[in-house]
């Protein structure tokens, strides 16, 4: 795993220097990365080196050069028409557009970590040698499941490897995770890959029904059943036979149903409410809670014996911030689908680099629902003629309580580790660790040395994740 370091081979960088922290973290990555370092003190030792030596990119902080930066960024585009221009400083402002029409790549934040900026370089400059990567080995699951949800993530990889096969079967399966993490998407893929697929994917939340009427929803009515019931209804059950019923949010289900559901699944069969005539039925079973269940079986809460009808086959998908690697790129998708639905011609706005690392740090309580929400938002408040999305035009769309406050941590004044507020101790001790993996390139026992563990310790703390 530590062998997926950026690859800046032959890359040279510019660092038009100040007194911020992040600038010799920064160095030092590049450097372990393959890449070469040169600094310099003001705008004209810049130009000096730019015109001396081959630079790919220049990093410089904002405050240092004043209303002279456009002197800098237009000698190096004239050496250099390809290269990159980053801007840095002590916080977000609000960059002026013209910054970006006339060549600037990114405004960035101190806060950005210096692996974060390696890895932007290497995929706008980076050599590949075409060796097999983790994403290339899950491609052909990863283009199978496209048509139906995006990811592109390990954690997802790992969540779904096995989806495809438990679609081909007909048993139950359960579906686990958070609100807003994609629990029905998973379940209409798997419909959609199996032997039902032209047969009805019916879905119903069960925590959304009231409980005096989840049971006629279900099941439907006879005519004359109860006041009201003009003619015979059919429920969920007949809606999707010979295909597939989805129950969402069987946690919700009140006690006294899920007794007649258990025995409704082991029979396959049912009496419509109000009726003495069995109806049979042909359905596959999903179901999908946010709940842990097996807890909720220890407190009472739900039928073990439904728990383990329903538990045959079981999927628990990952948090957003679980799958870091896919937020990105769902949030480029939900831009554009918002773009298209705007009838806004392509080629649609990006999301700078600064902004990436935004939303990367963002706690995403909603998961998928919520980055969908906000990349909405954006695109439809987005100010004409934006080309570039900055953090400016991001924070004002995400709630006060998702808000990202960030403190510092550094071993000795060297690189920094950045953790927001509020995160679980063990998160945050899994993160130094292995923010300090990646620094020494994996090397454990400069890692113990850095935090001043010992190795026997480091290896114990690693061997838990």
């Amino acid at each position: 795993m530590f062998n997926d370091r950026p690859d800046l081979n032959a890359i040279t960088l510019l660092i038009v220097d100040d007194a911020l922290p992040t600038l010799d973290a920064i160095e030092r990555q590049f450097k372990d990365s393959g890449g070469k370092v040169y600094r310099a003190p003001g705008i004209d030792d810049a130009l000096r080196l730019i015109s001396e030596t081959s630079v790919d990119v220049v990093l410089a902080v904002a405050h240092r050069l004043g209303s002279n930066w456009t002197d800098l960024l237009e000698g190096f585009l004239a050496a250099n028409p390809k290269g990159l221009f980053y801007f840095i400083d002590d916080q977000y402002i609000e960059a002026p557009i013209e910054m970006f029409s006339a060549g600037v790549e990114d405004y960035l934040s101190s806060n950005i970590t210096p692996i974060r900026f390696a890895q932007m370089v290497e995929t706008r400059l980076g050599r590949h040698d075409g060796k097999s990567t983790a994403l290339t080995l899950v491609n052909p699951l990863i283009t199978r499941l496209r048509p139906y949800f995006l990811f592109r993530s390990p954690a997802m990889y790992q969540a779904l490897a096995n989806l495809p096969a438990m679609a081909a079967s007909n048993q139950p399966i359960l579906i686990t995770g958070q609100t807003g993490t994609g629990k029905e998407m998973v379940a209409r893929s798997i419909h959609v890959l199996s032997k039902r697929a032209d047969g009805p994917f019916v879905a119903v939340n069960c925590g959304a029904i009231p409980e005096g009427l989840i049971e006629d929803e279900l099941f439907g009515h006879e005519k004359g059943a109860f006041t009201g019931a003009l003619r015979m209804r059919k429920g969920k059950f007949e809606e999707a036979d010979g295909g597939t019923l989805l129950l969402d949010e069987i946690g919700d289900m009140p006690l006294l149903l899920q007794v007649r559901l258990l025995r409704v699944l082991e029979d396959s069969r049912f009496y419509r409410v109000g009726g003495d005539t069995p109806v049979t039925f042909n359905v596959r079973i999903i179901a999908a809670t946010r709940r842990e269940l097996g807890k909720a079986v220890e407190e009472g809460l739900f039928r073990d014996d439904l728990y383990y009808r329903l538990n045959v086959l079981r999927i628990h998908l990952p948090t957003l911030n679980q799958r870091p690697e896919d937020i990105a790129y769902l949030a480029l998708y939900f831009l554009a689908r918002a773009f298209a639905e705007m009838n806004v011609p392509p080629p649609y706005p990006s999301l700078s680099a600064a902004t990436i690392d935004l939303i990367e740090h963002l706690r995403w309580k909603g998961n998928v629902r919520e980055l969908r929400n906000v990349m909405t938002r954006v695109a439809i408040l987005l100010p004409a003629g934006v080309k570039l999305i900055l953090p400016q035009h991001v924070l004002p769309h995400i709630e006060e309580r998702e808000q990202p406050v960030f403190f510092s941590i550094s071993d000795k004044g060297s690189s920094s580790i950045l953790i927001p507020l509020g995160t679980p101790l063990q998160q945050a001790e899994e993160t130094v660790i292995m923010e300090t993996l990646k620094l020494t390139g994996g090397n454990r026992s400069k890692t113990a040395k850095l935090l001043n563990i010992s190795l026997s310790t480091l290896r114990r703390k690693l061997g838990r994740r």
